[in-house]
Parts: C-alpha cells; structure tokens; sequence
C-alpha cells in the first residue's frame, strides 16, 4: 500500500523547516524535484570511492568509473525503452540537448524551402532554439497556436503539417499549464509528411511512461534534475540513424578516433557527441535516481500526483477571486492559477513566508502568456512526496494572501 510519509521519509530535505521556520512545503517540482537518500549517497559514494575520469584510464578505478558510467546509460535506455544504449547521449540538460539537434542537425539540413513547427506552448529552450536556427538558415519559423483553454489547436496543426515541414518540436507535457499532448497522433501526423519530431520529456520523464518506440519520436530530451536525480546531467535520445547524421556542435577530447593537420574524425555516437570529461557522478546518480523511480512505480507516482492536483484543483476552486489557467481535463501534475488582481510575485512571496515553496512569472513560456492575454501565473506541482494536509496549508495562506492585498 502506498504510504507518503514512508516516501518522505527518503528525502532529507523534508526534515528541515523552511526559512520561515515552518515546515517546509515544496511545490515547485515542475521547476526540480527533490532527492532521495540513495541519489544523494550514490553521488557521495562515487566521489569518496570511485571517482576517476572514464574510458582513458586502464588502472582499476577509471575502469570501474566507466563500467558505472555506462551501465548508467543502460538504465536510461531501459528506462525510456530505446531500442539499443547507443542512442542515449549524456549532456548537460534538456536546453543543451534541444541545442545540440538545433546545431547539430537542423542547422545542417536545413534550408529556406523549409519549415520548422514548434508550439505556443513551449518552454523557451524548445523555442528559442529553433528561432534561431531558422533565422541562420533562411526557414521559416512557425508556431502552432494553443486554445484559450491551454490545449494545443490540432486542427491548426493538422493544416500547418505539409511537405515542407522539415521538423516539429513539441512537449510532452507543458511546463505551465500541465497539458498533456496526444504525442502518438502528433507524431504520426509528422511523419506523414516525413517531418521530424523533438521531444521535450522534462515534465513527463518522472510522471507518465515514456516509450520512445512507442511514440516513435526521432529525438527526446529530458532532464535528471527533474526526475530526482542531480542537476547538471540530462539525455538526448535519438534514433540511431538520425544521431548518426548529428554533428558535435563543441568538440575536444574523449570524442576523437584521429586528428591530423588536414581534419579530424570522431567516434561514432553516443561517444562522439560527449566532448570532454562528461558528469561521471551525476550520470551515474541519475541511473539510480531511475531505479528510486522504478522501485516506487511509476504509475503510483502518476497516480498519487495526479489525485493530489485533483484535490488542490477542488480545493482553490472554493476561493472566491481564483481564476485556473489551463485545461480542466488531460493535465499532469502542474497547475496555474490567479488570484483576483494581486500579482503572482506577491502571492508567491506571501506563500514563501508560510513555508509554501511555489513557482510566479511568466516561467519561460512568454509566448504561451502571450497567447493567452496574461503576463504571469502562480505555479504549483506536485510529486510523490506532496500530500493533501500540504494542499489545506496552501489554501489557507492564500486566504492569508487575500486579507493582506484586499
């Protein structure tokens, strides 16, 4: 039987209290979770009896580095379902994976006959990149609008999709509003028009399975941090025969298979996207933050997620001047809201001082705000370690919010 106080019993975090001198309440986890015990000492046990660089040195200590590092990435394509470790590349997060296609890729294939989609929706760092790449190339940049309920417009993107549609970007799951896409049917829409598909998983990576084989997307992107695991380590998942085609857009060592004075040939992929010494010890904790994940069950934290949202969803509801941005229906673990006219940044600070942890501003999706004529939001995410007992708190300094701006 699922049990939240067990689960949070695993995070050291919750056994402190705020700044504030409340117990902490952490609702910020579309932003970054928090790490469990393991994570943390699976990091403290690679620096403290295994650290050495990898695939370089042949004494015993960088051997096993490496076999840790590598099994890691056997966990992430196991994890995600790709069909062989090769396709995993590590990288810095889910921004640098979505540069590297834009570099990588995109910028070599692309053209001025050609189109790249991406949607309102996006975080900046599945947008941006793709604007910029198109204006180095000559594409055309454009955007697939959002309905003013925050779902994606799929006609609009059903008449957008045509033969000149090189690639679509898109999210899983957006990080503002919790709207999950249909990725199956998008992606199959795509590539009708054999249009390449960009996954950003950041949001869906620790809340909902994600099958690369099933969604048959050609690159995915996500990001440790966001799935208990530590910052600074993130995957790029493509498909065999497009990373193959990727150029490394930064090269240094580890990545060469020969240098003369007339050129350079580096390995092939996964190893010849990772330029330099690579995160060893996040890589290797982001392997056992995945086990953390698999152990708990996947669709046990979906589910309790989810019921929590449902629950602070009913909850806000019953406050008089609470306006929800975003679907009723088909969202994650993310929601966004307002309240009366008092800005997000007051209400966020007046929650902080409670020992309420949230998310206020446009939270790189400036697009999106746009789209859907407001500036900013009140953000609040829920994981496997947030309860309804942190939900009536939240409630309660929002009517403690109202007292002080009325």
């Amino acid at each position: 039987m699922f049990d939240v106080n067990l689960i949070r019993k695993q995070f050291p975090i919750f056994s402190i209290n705020s700044t504030s001198g409340n117990p902490l309440i952490y609702l910020d986890n579309a932003a970054t979770t928090q790490k469990p015990m393991v994570v943390l000492e699976r990091l403290n046990r690679f620096y403290g009896q295994q650290n050495a660089n990898i695939h370089r040195g042949i004494y015993q200590l960088a051997y096993e580095a490496t076999t840790e590092y590598e099994l890691a990435r056997k966990k992430v394509a196991n994890f995600i379902n790709a069909k062989d470790a090769d396709e995993v590349v590590f990288c810095g997060g889910t921004t640098e994976a979505l540069n590297m296609i834009a570099q990588g890729w995109a910028r070599e294939k692309l053209d001025t006959e050609d189109e790249v989609l991406v949607t309102a929706m996006e975080h900046h760092a599945n947008y941006v990149p793709w604007q910029t790449v198109c204006k180095q190339t000559g594409a055309n940049f454009r955007v697939v609008p959002v309905k003013q309920d925050g779902s994606l417009d799929l006609d609009q993107l059903k008449n957008m999709l045509n033969t000149k549609t090189k690639l679509l970007a898109i999210t899983h799951i957006s990080n503002t509003l919790g709207t999950i896409n249909p990725l199956q049917e998008i992606v199959e829409l795509a590539h009708k028009y054999q249009a390449m598909v960009v996954v950003d998983a950041a949001q869906s990576i620790a809340f909902d399975q994600v099958d690369v084989q099933q969604l048959d997307c050609d690159f995915l992107a996500f990001s440790g941090h966001k799935a208990f695991g530590p910052m600074g380590i993130g995957v790029l998942y493509g498909k065999t025969e497009h990373l193959s085609t990727l150029h490394p857009f930064q090269q240094g060592g580890s990545m060469i298979l020969q240098v003369t004075e007339r050129q350079t040939t580096f390995k092939p992929p996964p190893h010849g996207l990772e330029a330099g010494t690579p995160p060893v010890a996040e890589a290797i904790a982001l392997g056992t933050a995945l086990d953390f994940i698999t152990g708990a069950g996947l669709g046990q934290i979906k589910e309790h997620s989810q019921s929590t949202l449902l629950y602070a969803r009913d909850q806000l509801s019953s406050l008089q001047g609470i306006q929800i941005i975003g679907p009723a229906t088909g969202t994650s673990n993310i929601l966004s809201f307002l309240l009366d006219d008092v800005h997000p940044h007051d209400i966020a600070t007046i929650l902080g001082e409670a020992g309420v942890a949230v998310r206020a501003g446009h939270h790189c999706t400036q697009p999106l705000m746009h789209a859907l004529g407001i500036h900013s939001t009140v953000r609040i995410s829920f994981s496997i370690y947030n309860n309804s007992d942190e939900v009536d708190h939240l409630v309660e300094a929002l009517g403690t919010v109202k007292k002080i701006m009325s």
